[in-house]
């Protein structure tokens, strides 16, 4: 048992160079993991299908099943992997008119923008929130039932906000998903087993 945590922690201080912690109290982002061509394997077939067995991610990666099963945990407990979901699709619960919305929030404090944040991240109809630079604060995304929707957000919720100093709506044609999401490539040069 202590050969094999003794490996794991091996594995980890390769995994995790610039991390001071260990990866279990990491927080995300907090550090740079280096990807193997098995993460990206496993981010891949995850992505693919999370609700796959660990003997069948095993299987299609090409590793064995602790591997893949200590290897899934190192991806979670560093933050890389945050959980797991099931798409919606909007059509099909009602909610099939999205829209765009920024918004410009005065004065531009701390404690305002978090709370704006706060408020709009817990409302039904907000989908996906991003805090921006620029000439607005945030973007709202939202999805409602149809267009009359979009405007009682707008004028019932949003602009009934102190806070509040502009608001510009776009309407969503289409939302096109990202298939998945591949780590950035390690763009450092490998160095043979001769130049070491």
């Amino acid at each position: 048992m202590e050969l094999l945590h003794l490996w794991i922690s091996r594995y980890a201080r390769q995994k995790f160079p610039s991390c001071p912690e260990p990866p279990h109290v990491v927080r995300q982002s907090r550090c740079s993991m280096k990807f193997d061509a098995i993460d990206q394997a496993l981010l891949r077939e995850l992505q693919n299908d999370a609700r796959q067995t660990n003997r069948e991610l095993a299987a299609k990666t090409g590793v064995s099943p602790s591997t893949s099963l200590e290897r899934v945990r190192l991806l979670r407990q560093s933050g890389v992997i945050t959980g797991y979901h099931a798409a919606v699709d909007l059509d099909a619960v009602g909610r099939p008119v999205q829209a765009l919305i920024s918004v410009r929030i005065r004065p531009p404090a701390r404690p305002v923008i978090e709370g704006f944040r706060e408020w709009a991240a817990r409302l039904p109809e907000v989908i996906g929130l991003f805090v921006t630079s620029g000439a607005h604060d945030f973007l709202l995304h939202i999805a409602v039932p149809d267009v009359n929707g979009v405007y009682a957000f707008v004028i019932d919720r949003l602009t009934e906000r102190r806070e509040v100093a502009d608001v510009q709506t776009t309407m969503a044609y289409e939302h096109v998903r990202a298939g998945r999401i591949d780590p950035v490539a390690d763009e450092r040069p490998v160095r043979s087993r001769h130049e070491r």
